[in-house]
């Protein structure tokens, strides 16, 4: 196994130089110890399912401008392991495909050479702050987003044709350039602006197509997701006729996944651009049968009349507050099935829904990110 050059600094993998069959058990034995802890006992708990690649999976990385020493050279990559103001380059990441190295070392080079400077997280002063590049694996598309402040100018023409010029295996299909004065170390897209193509890529799963703009969340390995989202609707029984509560569901992909077979699928998400993609790719799809409402899961449950059969949660990695869960607990549905993105919020729901009358059924952890500490896992529960 070739370790990573970026490994002495890069905060990104926890597990390199670690063959992958000991990344699968000790990703297996943590999801087992956080069970074990929450006192939750499954009737049936499958071995962890890796990823059939280890490398090059990522569609999205999300890279900050910096400096890896105070007040040296500029750097673009990701935060040093423990720093919070050192930022290490990365142009030789593993995860991602080689197009995505490329485009990241093009534009260090160009703003080194145009003598930008990066934005200073504590004097709220400079130009450059981050480079998003995200990638449709089954379209072969890119968007590269570049992020800076107000303080300066920026070549875009420049920029784009440099980007078009690189000998790329896929297509850039659209630059974005977004401006960002906000204090809050993140990206908040105050402005964007579409400097060459569209301001979107295509993306397509289990033969539904997607469209995804350049701030919608979405899954961020294709393949493995696939196999995820295979598995939790086989654990459905008799989806055809039901109607689903998909709640969490982010841009919908899995709703209109299940809205092939079922009578209807509510999708609910606090994020409201998430739901404007759900719409439009429900549109995109011909899924008349899905519907999405975005807000608060609890406060949307209290205004909804429609009873669900079945219901998917699939929520973020706090999990599910108190009270969206004694709701969802209050329809009685016979099954629910549990996407989780973090073992150790998951566990704890799990005992919060036992208590509530229902019996873990069956669980199963997924390796979707190798080298990485993120475990994720899919449960159904049965009521009792």
């Amino acid at each position: 196994m070739e370790l990573c050059k970026h490994d002495e600094f890069c905060g990104g993998c926890i597990y390199q130089g670690v063959e992958y069959h000991k990344q699968l058990e000790q990703k297996n034995l943590e999801v087992l110890e956080l069970l074990e802890i929450s006192d939750v006992h499954p009737e049936k708990i499958e071995e962890i399912e890796g990823c059939i690649d280890q490398y090059q999976y990522r569609d999205k990385m999300e890279y900050t401008f910096g400096d890896l020493v105070k007040d040296g050279p500029l750097t673009l990559g990701m935060h040093k392991k423990g720093q919070f103001m050192s930022i290490t380059t990365v142009d030789c990441c593993q995860l991602v495909t080689e197009d995505f190295n490329k485009i990241l070392s093009f534009t260090l080079d160009f703003c080194i050479e145009k003598g930008y400077s990066k934005y200073h997280k504590r004097k709220h002063t400079g130009l450059l702050r981050n480079l998003i590049i995200r990638k449709g694996f089954r379209t072969g598309e890119l968007l590269v987003n570049i992020v800076t402040s107000s303080d300066g100018t920026f070549a875009e023409d420049e920029y784009v044709k440099g980007l078009l010029n690189l000998d790329l295996k896929d297509e850039i299909v659209g630059v974005l350039h977004t401006f960002n004065d906000n204090l809050a170390d993140a990206v908040i897209p105050e402005r964007v602006e579409t400097i060459y193509g569209r301001d979107y890529y295509m993306e397509e799963i289990l033969g539904l197509k997607f469209k995804v703009s350049a701030f919608s969340f979405f899954q961020t390995n294709i393949e493995a997701v696939e196999r995820l989202y295979s598995q939790a609707i086989q654990l459905i029984p008799e989806l055809e006729g039901k109607n689903v509560f998909d709640l969490y569901c982010g841009a919908g992909t899995i709703s209109q996944i299940m809205a092939l077979k079922a009578k209807h699928v509510l999708g609910v998400e606090i994020v409201e651009e998430a739901v404007e993609a759900a719409k439009e790719n429900a549109k995109l799809n011909g899924l008349d049968n899905c519907d999405f409402i975005a807000g608060d899961c609890f406060e949307v449950l209290k205004n909804v009349k429609e009873k669900p059969d079945v219901i998917v949660v699939d929520p973020p990695r706090v999990g599910i507050k108190a009270d969206a869960l004694e709701k969802i607990m209050s329809y009685g549905v016979e099954n629910i099935v549990y996407i989780s993105c973090n073992p150790k919020t998951l566990a704890p729901n799990l005992k919060g829904m036992e208590y509530y009358g229902y019996k873990v059924k069956y669980l199963k952890p997924f390796d979707n990110f190798p080298f990485t500490k993120h475990t994720e896992c899919v449960a159904l529960l049965e009521m009792a």
